[in-house]
């Protein structure tokens, strides 16, 4: 094994037909285990180190899931993205997936594990933005987005009140607790901050999910963190719909950048494929343009609230016999 080359997965997602698997390799990355400390320096050099890294360009890698063996080779930022049909049946639930890296002459440079997420046949299935919609980031502003992610660890990210309760109701809507609705993470967060938002969510008791998430940037990008990728959103968010069919959606998003316009434009060529779209009202300032696009998706048979505070949300959902 080379120790300088990693091997990233990220949670896949799919069906027998149909599976994704994301993930990264790097020649370089710092190591990056989270200290949960109150402490500003501490976590001011955790962030930097996410975003100290170097990909592998065009390196080849190998998938293993299920008695299948598949080959893909990077991009030129060390990502990586496979899809494919499965051989046989995959049940429902988490499995396991190995991608390796290989050099030219096939030899094992390192070894990344991760999982795959196939939901059950249910119902539902929800499509969550992240910043400002469950958790607090003041995406809008620059200073005030950098200072939670510098002064924050996972155990003390805020996320917005009641979040998880109605998150939590909505994983067992009409469904049994063996047999939860799949959740899909959606942000314009980069990978970078990958394991930050699943230890995040975990901490904060969401369901867990599948999360997408937007381009790796370098440390000198890092001011410009999250404030990019809109288009990009647009088609994964789209992606998770083609992948399945026969599930009602129901989105989740705020007002605080694109989330209105972007879950507008899915609802027009997929009205029949969502249920409800949520829009957290961050931004008072552009609640009158906000109302107009929810209008042009309840023109569309679609649910549609716009809220302040989860109770509001919840209340909501339990009107339209979401929960």
């Amino acid at each position: 094994m080379n120790k300088s080359v990693s091997v990233k997965v990220y949670h896949g997602y799919g069906h027998t037909h149909n599976l994704v698997v994301y993930g990264h390799v790097f020649k370089r990355k710092a190591k990056s285990k989270q200290v949960y400390s109150n402490n500003l320096f501490v976590n001011i050099v955790h962030l930097l180190k996410l975003f100290i890294l170097k990909p592998y360009p065009n390196v080849k890698v190998r998938l293993q899931f299920f008695g299948q063996t598949i080959y893909n080779t990077t991009e030129t930022d060390g990502f990586f993205k496979f899809e494919w049909g499965a051989n046989t049946d995959v049940p429902a639930g988490w499995h396991d997936v190995t991608v390796e890296a290989l050099s030219n002459d096939n030899l094992v440079l390192n070894v990344g594990k991760g999982k795959i997420y196939v939901p059950h046949i249910t119902q539902y299935a929800f499509i969550s933005d992240v910043d400002d919609t469950v958790m607090i980031s003041h995406s809008a502003t620059i200073a005030k987005r950098l200072r939670e992610l510098f002064i924050k660890n996972p155990h003390t990210r805020k996320t917005f009140p009641n979040a998880s309760s109605h998150y939590q109701q909505l994983a067992l809507s009409h469904t049994s607790e063996n047999q939860p609705n799949p959740f899909f993470y959606v942000s314009s967060s980069e990978w970078n901050l990958y394991d930050y938002l699943i230890e995040t969510f975990k901490f904060n008791q969401l369901p867990d999910g599948a999360f997408l998430l937007n381009t790796l940037k370098r440390w000198k990008d890092l001011i410009k963190t999250g404030k990019t990728g809109h288009e990009g959103k647009l088609l994964r968010v789209m992606r998770i719909l083609d992948v399945f069919p026969n599930q009602k959606f129901v989105f989740f998003g705020d007002n605080s950048q694109q989330d209105p316009a972007i879950y507008a434009a899915i609802v027009e060529k997929y009205p029949q494929n969502i249920q409800a779209v949520y829009i957290r009202n961050i931004r008072p300032e552009k609640e009158v343009e906000t109302k107009q696009l929810l209008l042009k998706i309840e023109a569309q048979d679609v649910h549609s609230c716009l809220f302040k505070h989860s109770e509001e949300a919840i209340a909501h959902s339990k009107a339209i016999g979401l929960i």
